[in-house]
Order: structure tokens, then C-alpha cells, then sequence
């Protein structure tokens, strides 16, 4: 085992807590009704955060959708730390990931794609967590309209991409994980949008609860690689440091086709002088 599989479990581990650190703050301070609160109303005497007593008034604005958490200060201070560090995490898996199929194997179309559109959605993160809804909403929603897609196809690609390279069992149960969490992802989030969109309070409240499922699953999809970091070395460095071509570094089947093909050639040249 190497220690570089600690980089993508270490991405779950912080987003995850963190954005629940984050809920639990909005929540404390009085900013979001909690997820079990399924009763809101059109207006309130009062905002929630003056309220006072064990019922709250609750109205759409305080649905606790990850955005709407982190949004109001103090927490969003944390959520903008978490988005930016998690973008950081994002752009340095998918790098180290697309120069370790390339060592163990070798570049193609899907490693390429998915390392573009990880990054993609790192860029959009970023917006998500730096331009809070309540004060930049339309590149708050650019932010996210970038980031949910293209974490959603980079999971797709990924997954496909496992079941082309793999050769062991071991490879093809991941592929299985993985090809189950992407599904999984991918209800939650069409669910999301959808419930999204509806004038229904309990909808809408529905829609923060799988938008919540879908972030953790797209977290712990990035999790899944320290499969493959375990047996990462420091030749995956030598391929990023090369240019990362398709024939950056050479793989384990060609050093045997080059190593026999110079000790046959050799005798032949003895042989002519």
C-alpha cells in the first residue's frame, strides 16, 4: 500500500464533515430550518433568525439546501474555505488519476475527458462556494450549473473507464461500486432538479434532501480511487513530468516486447560480422 491513497480519502473525509459542520452552524445561528422540518409558510411574522421557542415559522428561503447553509456569515466563511480546499483535492486527483492510467496503461480518450471535466467541475465549485445565493445568485447558479453536470459526466466516464482497463477481479468489482454509486448519483440528482423547479414546499425541502444525498455519493465516488493510489509510486510523477502523452511511458507489455526484441536482434549482427 502507498500513501498516496490517504489524498483521495482525505476528500470525502473534509467535504463531507464539512458541509455538515456547516449545516449544523446555519442551524445553531438559525439561518435554515432543519431537515426534518417539513412545515413552511408563505411569510412569518418574524425571520427565523429572531425567533424565539421550541415551533419555528419557516418559510421557502429558509429550506436548508447546502447553498442556503452556507450563505450567511459565519458559516459561510467556513463553506467558502471548504468548496476551495475540496476544488484543490478535485483538480489533484484527477491529475495524479490520468498520469496513473497512463503508467499503468495508457492515455486514451475517456482518461482525457475525465480529466477535463474533474477539472471543469473544480472551476465551478469554486464559484458555488465563493459567490454565496443570498448575494450573487447569478453566479452562484452559473457556479452550480457548471459544477452538478460535469461532476455528474466525470463520474459517468470514470466509471466507464474502470470497466475498460480492468483486468483483475478486484478492478471489475470496482467497476461495480462504482457504476452503482454513479446511478445512484444520477437519481438523486435528476430528482433534485426536478423537485427543484415545483411550487411545493415539501417538494422543494425533498429537493435539498437529495441534493445533499447526491454531493455525499459524488464525494465518496472520489473515495473509491484510493484503490488505485495504493499502488501509485513515484514513476507517476516521471509521466506528469514527461508531457503525460500516450507515449509518455511505456507500459509493462512494451518493455518486453523492446527487451526481446533487442537481445533477438543482437546474435544477427554478431552473426553478419
Amino acid at each position: 500500500m502507498s500513501l498516496w491513497m490517504i489524498i483521495p480519502v482525505s476528500l470525502p473525509v473534509f467535504t463531507i464533515t464539512g458541509i455538515w459542520v456547516v449545516y449544523a452552524i446555519a442551524l445553531y445561528n438559525q439561518h435554515v430550518c432543519p431537515v426534518h422540518n417539513w412545515l413552511y409558510n408563505e411569510s412569518c411574522a418574524e425571520q427565523l433568525p429572531l425567533q424565539t421557542g421550541p415551533v419555528l415559522c419557516c418559510t421557502p428561503d429558509n429550506i436548508p439546501l447546502i447553498s442556503k447553509c452556507g450563505s450567511l456569515p459565519p458559516e459561510s466563511c467556513f463553506f467558502s474555505l471548504i468548496c476551495s480546499t475540496g476544488s484543490f483535492l478535485v483538480m489533484l486527483i484527477g491529475l495524479l488519476h490520468y498520469a496513473h492510467v497512463i503508467e499503468k496503461h495508457r492515455n486514451c480518450v475517456l482518461n482525457t475527458a475525465s480529466l477535463s471535466t474533474g477539472w471543469i467541475c473544480a472551476a465551478g465549485l469554486i464559484m458555488v462556494g465563493n459567490f454565496q445565493v443570498d448575494f450573487a445568485k447569478v453566479l452562484h447558479y452559473v457556479g452550480a450549473g457548471v459544477a452538478f453536470p460535469s461532476s455528474m459526466l466525470f463520474v459517468c466516464l470514470q466509471s466507464a473507464l474502470t470497466y475498460r482497463l480492468a483486468k483483475t477481479r478486484e478492478e471489475s468489482w470496482i467497476g461495480h461500486v462504482r457504476v452503482g454509486m454513479t446511478l445512484l448519483a444520477l437519481i438523486a440528482l435528476v430528482l433534485s432538479a426536478v423537485f427543484f423547479c415545483q411550487e411545493s414546499f415539501t417538494l422543494q425541502h425533498t429537493s435539498a434532501i437529495f441534493e445533499w444525498i447526491y454531493c455525499m455519493l459524488i464525494m465518496l465516488f472520489y473515495g473509491t480511487f484510493a484503490f488505485e493510489f495504493g499502488g501509485m509510486s513515484g514513476d507517476t510523477l516521471m509521466v506528469l513530468s514527461r508531457g503525460g502523452g500516450v507515449h509518455s511511458f511505456p507500459t509493462s507489455e512494451h518493455k518486453t516486447e523492446v527487451g526481446g526484441g533487442s537481445s533477438h536482434h543482437q546474435p544477427e549482427s554478431l552473426s553478419i560480422l
